[in-house]
């Protein structure tokens, strides 16, 4: 049975504090991508000893987990709206499978401005297509063994850390796709970037859906809730991080002065999500959750529609990142040539880049050459029932 007219049946009543928290993130997000296209051509932004560097990138951090995380309670959400089992999984599996092709084909050209896909990154839009598709059969199972499912693989994924990709032969890009950043290729020109191997970020979608619950409860219960939840991750961040004995593949080093100590405390692998760094970011998130149910005015506002359009306003600030640099380039060095091949963060010539403080200047005017956009989008939905509207 088809699922359009169910979806249309219905305006779907929107969780403020969901997309606020979303939206929030998501105007962080922008300062990463903005960076990589603007930055400087030599910087590793994992350096401790830069911290500002450091902190511009470590804040945004706190993106991938929450997109991941609250498109498992969106989720849930959809199917708490009446909907069977049947039509949820018809609709994660659609979606998921949507998403993976965007990413294949018109994030791919965002990010490299290529026709010939010379370069595929799999990046967070394939990690939650991916993630989707496995949702869309977790859904049958009791929500207590889906969210044991998503805390086994954030909890004991690093248990596969010793295993890598070439041990194991002809399977070793399936282990790259699953558990290993790799570059593999080229292969026929097309060289991939697997920057988001899928099995962490299963396990946060089905653990968001296990917890999708909560969003149903009294607002006053479901604060105290994500205080506990959120409260609880931190704890576990910080015990296991000071212990140093798991759950990240990159050891704290004990520097002798309290900035660069802390940074090094926080510096967590993201590829994939070690579970230090889950904790280290959906706590923190889950605390926000908690806050955002008391945010009011037009600062909140602002963030919410951001958080109601997440696709289309991902789609555009990356083409438009994109833009400016080529916009820089061609004024700054009078050539951009090498922004049409490849990912531009991979062939940035020697000396190209910004100063970080511009970079801020650049990330805040993007943000706001998105808002018409994203406001008139956002009103669309709001008022639109078409079926297609749940797809973006």
């Amino acid at each position: 049975m088809s699922t359009a007219p169910i979806l249309a049946a219905a305006a779907r009543p929107r969780r403020d504090s969901i997309d606020l928290a979303r939206g929030l993130v998501m105007v962080i997000m922008v300062l990463d991508h903005v960076r990589d296209f603007l930055g400087g051509s030599v910087v590793n932004p994992r350096d401790v000893g830069d911290s500002a560097l450091f902190i511009t990138r470590w804040i945004t951090h706190f993106c991938a987990p929450t997109f991941v995380f609250l498109a498992g309670v969106s989720a849930f959400l959809f199917g708490h709206r009446g909907r069977s089992r049947g039509q949820i999984s018809h609709f994660l599996l659609t979606r998921g499978l949507w998403l993976v092709v965007l990413e294949l084909t018109v994030l791919r050209f965002a990010w490299t401005f290529s026709i010939w896909p010379d370069a595929l990154n799999l990046q967070v839009i394939w990690a939650i297509g991916w993630s989707m598709v496995a949702l869309s059969g977790l859904v049958f199972l009791p929500r207590w063994a889906i969210g044991a499912f998503g805390v086994v693989l954030i909890a004991f994924h690093n248990l596969l850390d010793g295993v890598h990709a070439a041990q194991l032969g002809g399977a070793s890009f399936l282990w790259d796709l699953a558990h290993e950043r790799a570059v593999v290729g080229p292969w026929s020109g097309i060289t991939v970037y697997v920057s988001y191997p899928l099995i962490p970020w299963i396990g946060v979608m089905a653990a968001g859906y296990a917890l999708g619950p909560i969003f149903t409860k009294p607002a006053g219960e479901r604060r105290r809730r994500l205080l506990q939840w959120g409260l609880g991750a931190v704890v576990v961040f910080v015990a296991l991080r000071a212990l140093d004995l798991y759950g990240d593949p990159t050891p704290r080093v004990a520097y002798s002065d309290a900035l660069t100590w802390v940074l090094s405390f926080v510096n967590c692998e993201k590829y994939p999500p070690s579970l230090l760094y889950l904790c280290m970011t959906l706590g923190p998130v889950l605390l926000l959750l908690a806050a955002a149910e008391r945010a009011r005015g037009r600062m909140a506002a602002w963030l919410v529609t951001f958080g109601r359009v997440p696709m289309l306003y991902y789609v555009a600030h990356i083409f438009l990142a994109h833009l400016l640099a080529i916009a820089y380039a061609r004024i700054a060095y009078g050539d951009a040539g090498w922004l049409f091949h490849g990912l531009p963060t991979r062939h940035k010539p020697p000396g190209y880049g910004l100063a970080l403080p511009w970079v801020y200047v650049a990330w805040i005017a993007v943000v706001l050459a998105l808002t018409p956009l994203c406001r008139w989008f956002a009103a669309e939905k709001q008022r639109r029932t078409d079926w297609w509207l749940s797809y973006l």
